[in-house]
């Protein structure tokens, strides 16, 4: 019998299957701009928001102080990288931005109990209010990437094109800024910050190896993440029903898609893999 008998988890897959719609496209832009460190700042710079909204609220402030710091964030990081390395910045930023968190953290006497929830998440405590949250943000973000997918592809590609056509770069490096951020606040409860970067990079990333179109590496890493959300929570599940191991769910999810990176590693290694196809598609980015 399948898990989706037991609410809870029923209530986990949709949250991760909403998850996984929106790690295929922004993944893939993280991917084709290089900027997976920056994603993975953006995680850990969101997390004194979330710290900040539940030790100001409780449960009910988690969703406007990561928004808060989100937005936040983006601005931030916009700004910064127009006046020092992108790295540079980031590392101030990442520092910066985590060490708050840890001391708002500190503040509650269950420090490390909040502290692990913070971090990995606990994506079988899931409510249906925090499901709904999860859907808002996902039609935000979608819609926001069915508006402007064209040119933030345009820039990831060849910004010096995207800027003689007219398009405003720093304004669309701040909208895409702020479409990671909040991917970053979807994800956060349910898998922790530290997690939800590894499911905008590591679908992307298992895509493109196994196909060097884009109209199809997005819609592949949106199936890889939800194959791997399904066989996680099934995994998770059989081990705690079957033999009383308690592994946690959003950290299997994420050892799922692991595995299907290195099964798409070694396609790609194949002899009869062609060289030709992956040429031109490089050639595209340059």
């Amino acid at each position: 019998m399948t898990f989706l008998h037991v609410p809870f988890m029923a209530r986990a897959l949709i949250v991760l299957l909403l998850l996984a719609l929106l790690a295929g496209p922004v993944g893939v832009l993280v991917m084709l701009r290089g900027v997976a460190f920056a994603a993975d700042t953006t995680a850990h710079a969101v997390f004194p928001g979330v710290a900040a909204g539940f030790v100001l609220a409780g449960e009910p402030g988690v969703l406007p102080g990561a928004l808060a710091a989100a937005v936040l964030t983006a601005t931030v990081f916009t700004a910064v990288s127009a006046r020092v390395r992108a790295d540079t910045g980031l590392a101030v930023l990442l520092t910066t931005m985590f060490s708050l968190g840890v001391v708002l953290v500190s503040q509650r006497q269950t420090y490390a109990a909040d502290l692990t929830a913070f971090l990995f998440g606990r994506v079988l405590f899931t409510s249906a209010t925090q499901l709904t949250e999860t859907a808002v943000l996902a039609a935000i973000v979608l819609s926001v990437l069915a508006v402007c997918w064209r040119p933030l592809v345009l820039i990831a590609f060849d910004p010096v094109t995207a800027r003689a056509q007219g398009y405003r770069l720093r304004l669309l490096e701040l909208l895409f800024n702020v479409v990671v951020a909040l991917v970053v606040v979807a994800g956060a409860r349910a898998i922790g910050t530290l997690l939800v970067i590894a499911l905008l990079i590591v679908p992307a990333a298992t895509a493109r190896l196994l196909s060097d179109r884009l109209r199809l590496i997005v819609p592949l890493a949106c199936v890889l993440a939800a194959v791997a959300a399904w066989a996680g929570l099934e995994v998770s599940y059989r081990a705690s029903i079957t033999y009383g191991w308690r592994l946690a769910s959003g950290a299997t999810v994420v050892l799922t898609l692991v595995v299907f990176f290195l099964l798409a590693q070694a396609v790609h290694r194949l002899p009869l893999k062609s060289w030709t196809a992956h040429s031109q598609f490089s050639k595209k980015g340059q």
